[in-house]
C-alpha cells in the first residue's frame, strides 16, 4: 500500500468540495473513477489526503483552482479607455473599473492590451503564471473579433487570410474568418487569431483593402464577452478559470 505524500493534509474529496467542483459524495464518485489528478498522478483512493495550498489537482483533465486569494476578472472595456492601470495624465482606464470594488485584492492587472479604440473582452488576474502564459505567443491562445470594415468582402478573403498576409514585420495567418453581415457598404466579419502583435486585427484588415471602422474583442479561448454591457466587470466562474487553465496547458 502506498503510503500517504501528505498525512496531515486535507481528505482530497473534501478539497474538492471546498473548490465547488460537487458535492463531497459526488467527489468520492469522482476520485474512485479514476477522474482526478493530483501532482500528475491519477488518484484513486478516498483516504488520500493532499496539501490544499500547493497540490495541483486536475478533474477530467482541468485543473480546479485551491487558492482564495487569485482573482479572475472580465471587464467589457469601452472604447476610449486605456489599458493601465493607471494613466499619468488622467485619461480614463482599466484601473478605474477596479477602483472602490477590488481595492483588497492584491496585485491585479490586465492580461494584455486592446487599444483605446478598441472595444471589448478584456482579463484581468493577480494570477501571475497564468497571465503570463494567456499573453506568451506558444501557447497560441485564441481571440476572437467582430470588426466592421470598409467595403464589401470579396468571397475569398478568408481563404486568403487563413493562407497568410505578409505584414512589415512578418506574414500573419487568421486561425478563421467569416463574413457576418454586409450593409450599406460596409462588412462585419469574424477573425480568430492566435496573434498578439500590436493593432494586428487593424493591420491586417487594412493591408487587404478593408480598414477597420469598429472593433470589438468577443472572446479569448473559451471566456465570451456574451451580453455583458460596456463598463460593467464580472468574476470569471469556475469553468471560465478552468478553460483558460487548459488553454495554457496549466
Amino acid at each position: 500500500m502506498t503510503s500517504d505524500p501528505h498525512p496531515e493534509g486535507v481528505r482530497l474529496q473534501k478539497v474538492l468540495s471546498q473548490a465547488g467542483v460537487a458535492s463531497r459524495r459526488a467527489a468520492e464518485d469522482l476520485i474512485v473513477r479514476g477522474r482526478v489528478m493530483v501532482d500528475g498522478d491519477v488518484v484513486t483512493e478516498l483516504g488520500r489526503r493532499v496539501d490544499p495550498v500547493n497540490a495541483v489537482i486536475h478533474v477530467d483533465g482541468t485543473r480546479v483552482n485551491l487558492r482564495e486569494d487569485l482573482v479572475y476578472l472580465a471587464l467589457n472595456k469601452p472604447k476610449g479607455v486605456h489599458s493601465t492601470m493607471k494613466d499619468d495624465r488622467g485619461r480614463p482606464c482599466v484601473g478605474d473599473y477596479l477602483r472602490g470594488r477590488y481595492d483588497d485584492e492584491g496585485g491585479i492587472v490586465h492580461v494584455g492590451r486592446l487599444d483605446e479604440n478598441t472595444e471589448g473582452l478584456l482579463l484581468l488576474t493577480n494570477d501571475g503564471d497564468l497571465g503570463h502564459r494567456l499573453m506568451h505567443p506558444s501557447y497560441r491562445v485564441l481571440k476572437t473579433y467582430l470588426a466592421e470594415v470598409d467595403g464589401l468582402v470579396p468571397r475569398g478573403l478568408g481563404k486568403d487570410l487563413r493562407a497568410g498576409i505578409e505584414l512589415g514585420d512578418g506574414p500573419i495567418k487568421v486561425d478563421q474568418f467569416r463574413v457576418k453581415d454586409m450593409h450599406a457598404g460596409n462588412t462585419l466579419v469574424e477573425l480568430v487569431i492566435h496573434e498578439g502583435r500590436k493593432h494586428i486585427v487593424r493591420r491586417l484588415m487594412a493591408e487587404v483593402g478593408h480598414p477597420v471602422r469598429k472593433l470589438v474583442r468577443t472572446a479569448i479561448a473559451d471566456v465570451q464577452l456574451g451580453n455583458q454591457r460596456p463598463g460593467s466587470i464580472r468574476r470569471l466562474n469556475k469553468g471560465e478559470v478552468g478553460a483558460l487553465y487548459r488553454a495554457v496547458e496549466l
